[in-house]
């Protein structure tokens, strides 16, 4: 077994041992239950589930990723001091936490439906593609999350930012989205429109779900402008390869970043 296998098993040994992961589960657990009694097995439990995924994902995966990074600086420091690869390392990081944290975020949605059953094709189609998507906002998160602890050594200004960048992604982006439709509204700006909603990975997503769930209604005038971008299949590609760019980006900073810290 290599290093990175070692210290992956641990971390997933030391996460399974953590009240948020279990509570993480619960949560999408629960509310994935209570959505499919109350609207009666319906499409209106997966549209409902889309706008959870990208409220409490995004905060879930940030706050939890920065404090389980801090809380394990000591074992990061124990480890250094061992013939260990730094990029052995930071990898074992990532892949024990990311993993985890995904796996129980698809299984406390998936399991309800498992046991409740009756979904058609087309339902099924649609809840793999948000358990698929969920999954890359929830390591895209924790690669951000991962980030932040190595680059802020201040656990107070870390846990902040984290929650700062959670409040501009999930919220504050789409006001400011709406607010310039507004104040621009008699200039051509649907493609720069465009290229300002791929610059949030909680927005791409957000719009891919809700044409894959064929909800355009709900998605108001940034959902129109990017309904007639998807027309002819180069915006799911432009999507695609945005959603890379924002898994790839943190992930690269964070690892420069832990190679090159003096812990």
């Amino acid at each position: 077994m290599n290093t990175v296998q070692t210290i992956f098993r641990f971390q997933v040994g030391d996460a399974l041992r953590s009240r948020w992961l279990i509570l993480h589960f619960l949560l999408f657990l629960l509310l994935t239950e209570g959505l499919l009694l109350a609207s009666g097995f319906s499409d209106k439990a997966l549209v409902s589930l889309i706008n959870v995924v990208l409220l409490l994902v995004p905060l879930i995966s940030l706050v939890f990723g920065v404090i389980h990074q801090y809380n394990a600086r000591e074992f990061v420091e124990l480890l250094l001091t061992q013939p260990v690869r730094r990029r052995d390392l930071f990898a074992g990081l990532l892949a024990g936490i990311g993993v985890p944290m995904t796996l129980s975020f698809v299984l406390g949605i998936f399991l309800p439906f498992a046991w409740h059953g009756g979904l058609d094709p087309v339902q099924g189609s649609r809840l793999f593609a948000l358990l698929g998507l969920g999954s890359v906002l929830t390591l895209t998160c924790i690669s951000v999350a991962v980030a932040v602890s190595i680059r802020q050594t201040d656990r107070i200004r870390g846990i902040g930012l984290a929650l700062f960048l959670w409040l501009a992604y999930a919220v504050l982006f789409d006001g400011a989205i709406m607010l310039s439709v507004v104040l621009l509204d008699h200039w051509p700006i649907e493609k720069a429109m465009i290229v300002v909603m791929l610059m949030n990975p909680v927005d791409i997503i957000r719009l891919v779900l809700l044409q894959v769930f064929d909800a355009a209604a709900m998605m108001g005038y940034t959902g129109a402008v990017f309904t007639r971008f998807f027309e002819d299949g180069m915006g799911y590609a432009v999507a695609a390869t945005a959603l890379s760019f924002w898994l790839i980006l943190p992930t690269w900073l964070a690892r420069h970043a832990f190679l090159r810290k003096d812990f």
